[in-house]
């Protein structure tokens, strides 16, 4: 909306300077057609400029701030240019080239910055050290998510917690992956496809979580997938979400932050000390004849002793020990009473 506003009053203004020029004194004297080309110009020229810059598909930054720079930016680069160009301008002062060039070339280079700047927020802050425009409150730093999270699909449960602030970023080039999954012969990886599809549409529809593709920048086809997904946290200056520990090593070589999910759900697990009591139901029998194993709802497994014969029904036991294992947490307790 705000860019539609800016592309009127760039074609209002540019309309206001043709009839300017068009009832000034040297039009007066000039040959008829004159002052009709001077106005078709000046009505050509804005359009044309807008056509230019809607080939150009980035777009974003904080609009006052976009606007702000881009008009201060805008006047020095024409003061500059009118600076450049006096040498060969006609000199009297009266000659209308003189008179409306600045003021025309003010007004196209007031819009170029103003529409640059709006168009490219994620780089702003490489063309201004140590000056950073956050997109929004909630948050500064990007989250980039792989194959493997998105597939996943945790991170949709975590995004709707409220875990995360910032905004997520999908790269196009994951997503790609993931639609061409979807239409795959092998059924497998359709319906990883199509899974992965379904969590993105999940975060979608959450008004309260912010997502984006973004495309990166002189991307190389060849590289692998993983090494594309730290280039562009590494241009976003973001952290990567992921499953995948070798991506979470590659990363940490090129120092770029990481989230593992799989760390993070084993430090959502509930933890237990010696005399802690827990209700679990029992579903089978342990490795030793008279224990019974069941599963808290995270799925640690619990091992409760001399309770064979409480299998099927739901015990409560008193934590006697913790073991972490490559596997999970195991604990083991002892029946403290049951009920069926």
């Amino acid at each position: 909306m705000a860019l539609l506003i800016l592309r009127a009053i760039f074609v209002m203004v540019s309309v206001g300077i043709a009839v300017l020029i068009f009832n000034s004194g040297a039009m007066q004297s000039a040959d008829i057609w004159v002052p009709w080309a001077v106005l078709a110009t000046m009505v050509a020229l804005p359009l044309t400029v807008i056509g230019v810059d809607g080939l150009i598909r980035r777009k974003d930054l904080t609009t006052i701030t976009a606007v702000y720079f881009g008009l201060l930016i805008g006047v020095f680069l024409a003061y500059v240019a009118m600076l450049a160009l006096t040498p060969i301008l006609p000199m009297r002062s009266s000659d209308p080239l003189r008179t409306w060039l600045p003021l025309i070339l003010g007004c196209v280079l007031c819009y170029v910055c103003t529409s640059l700047l709006l168009q490219t927020r994620n780089d702003f802050r490489f063309l201004i050290p140590f000056v950073e425009f956050a997109r929004d409150v909630r948050g500064l730093r990007p989250n980039v998510l792989d194959m493997t999270t998105i597939v996943d699909g945790r991170i949709a449960d975590l995004a709707e917690a409220g875990i995360f602030e910032s905004r997520f970023v999908v790269p196009s080039f994951v997503l790609d992956e993931l639609q061409t999954a979807a239409s795959s012969s092998d059924k497998q990886r359709r319906t990883r496809g199509r899974r992965g599809l379904d969590i993105l549409a999940r975060l979608r529809a959450n008004e309260t979580i912010d997502i984006d593709v973004i495309t990166p920048r002189d991307t190389t086809e060849n590289l692998s997938m993983e090494t594309r997904v730290v280039d562009l946290a590494g241009q976003l200056g973001g952290r990567i979400v992921t499953i995948d520990s070798g991506l979470a090593k590659l990363a940490g070589v090129q120092t770029v932050p990481t989230i593992n999910i799989n760390d993070v759900s084993l430090a959502l697990k509930q933890t237990f000390v010696p005399g802690d009591a827990v209700n679990v139901r029992l579903v089978k029998q342990g490795e030793e004849p008279d224990q019974g194993v069941g599963y808290l709802d995270d799925g640690t497994m619990v091992v409760v002793e001399n309770s064979r014969e409480q299998i099927g029904r739901t015990v409560q036991a008193s934590v006697t020990s913790t073991l972490q294992t490559s596997a999970g947490r195991l604990v083991f307790a002892r029946p403290l009473s049951h009920s069926a």
